[in-house]
């Protein structure tokens, strides 16, 4: 197997290497609460997804002394 004649810089490696960056994840607003979600994913704050309940969620009590 055909091997380099001359290792690579380190310069040229972290050149190669400067776009590996990892993407921002895009992120879509909830129809039903308007907070911001991850695509297909259940809203963490409504529980809905497609337009149905998938999560019911708790309702806080107010605790009055």
């Amino acid at each position: 197997m055909a091997q380099p004649k001359r290792r690579w810089s380190k310069a040229r490696t972290h050149k190669k290497r400067s776009t590996w960056k990892k993407d921002q994840p895009n992120y879509s607003t909830c129809p039903h609460c308007h907070e911001p979600i991850l695509p297909h994913r259940v809203c963490s704050n409504c529980g809905y997804y497609n337009g149905k309940e998938i999560v019911a969620k708790k309702e806080k009590e107010n605790k009055s002394a």
